[in-house]
């Protein structure tokens, strides 16, 4: 009966074992696949890509950086349009990748569950020698990436806010409302877009959070002690971060929980919970990457814009209807 019992008990281990090296062999992100919003639908107007266009910069001396402008169909010159940025724009304008922004703008926009929004798709500065981001590259070895997107200090926000915005306002109609002004990003390009929002409220109050970097990379896990001890800023930010995104293990086995992504992304949204912000957040199975994120990011530009006008009218056949192709251009 003994020898049974132990049999049994290691078969019951073996099975746990093999259950156990199965769930690690599967891909965490296998799950998220991109739904209609994010695919090129039939009778969508479909916005264009003005671009690439290249910004000259005086914030980091001797780097310019790559941008491109996404105009959908119904914008109007006469009509100031609402804005969203997204960081490492080669990434969100890959229509082979991930996320796909262009498609998501087009279908929200067209079914009046987005406002009429402009987007700028910006890169990490470099300089002329080094090379373009590329969806494989990111530009982390090559680029200004490192230092513009995860240090804390007002540097890259005044790239954004004094460099970049001045361009636009020039050659776009675009409302100069704090609240219809929007700024995201991946990782790195997380961070950095928060830190837009932190260090300027007076230009952009809502923030895109996809598995965000808020980790000691370059001070970024103090974010949830600043939250608390600082005044409150008027921010409305959606966090998305997956359970297996890097988990602050190191190379030689020892656990680091100041570079534990998933951590500190918790972390930041408990701080922000406490202080009373308007936050939204997604906690999934996911790795460090932009599957889930991409997977749920028109969710997330719906739940921003969730306040953008709208008519109860029922007799408004113009609200009732789709929103098409702009009269003027």
């Amino acid at each position: 009966m003994k020898r049974q019992l132990l049999l049994g008990l290691a078969t019951v281990a073996l099975c746990a074992a093999i259950l156990t090296a199965s769930a690690r062999a599967q891909n965490q992100d296998a799950f998220y696949k991109l739904g209609p919003d994010s695919l090129e639908m039939d009778g969508v107007p479909q916005g264009k890509l003005v671009g690439p266009s290249v910004l000259p910069c005086q914030v980091f001396p001797g780097t310019q950086h790559t941008y491109w402008v996404y105009v959908p169909a119904q914008y109007d010159a006469a009509k100031p349009a609402n804005l969203m940025i997204f960081q490492d724009g080669q990434a969100f304008i890959d229509m082979n990748g991930p996320l796909r922004a262009p498609n998501v703008l087009n279908n929200l926009i067209y079914r009046r569950e987005l406002p009429v929004m402009l987007a700028v798709f910006i890169n990490p500065g470099r300089t002329p020698e080094q090379p373009e981001p590329t969806p494989r590259n990111w530009g982390d070895r090559d680029t200004n990436r490192p230092t513009e997107y995860n240090t804390l200090d007002d540097r890259y926000a005044r790239v954004i806010c004094d460099e970049l915005m001045p361009v636009l306002y020039k050659e776009y109609n675009i409302s100069k409302n704090p609240e219809h002004h929007g700024i995201g990003g991946a990782s790195s390009g997380a961070i950095a877009a928060f830190t837009v929002a932190w260090q300027r409220p007076d230009h952009f109050r809502k923030v895109l959070s996809i598995v965000g970097s808020f980790t000691n990379l370059r001070g970024g896990h103090v974010y949830p002690e600043m939250i608390r001890t600082g005044e409150k800023k008027p921010l409305r930010v959606f966090f998305q971060d997956g359970r297996n995104d890097n988990r602050g293990t190191g190379r030689g086995g020892g656990y680091n929980a100041e570079r534990d992504w998933f951590l500190q992304n918790v972390r930041l949204v408990e701080a922000m919970t406490e202080k009373g912000y308007d936050i939204n957040f997604s906690w999934g199975i996911g790795l460090h990457g932009s599957k889930q994120g991409g997977a749920i990011m028109p969710e997330m530009m719906r739940w921003l814009w969730r306040d953008h006008g709208v008519s109860t009218d029922p007799n408004d056949s113009v609200e009732r209807s789709f929103n098409g192709l702009a009269e003027s251009k």
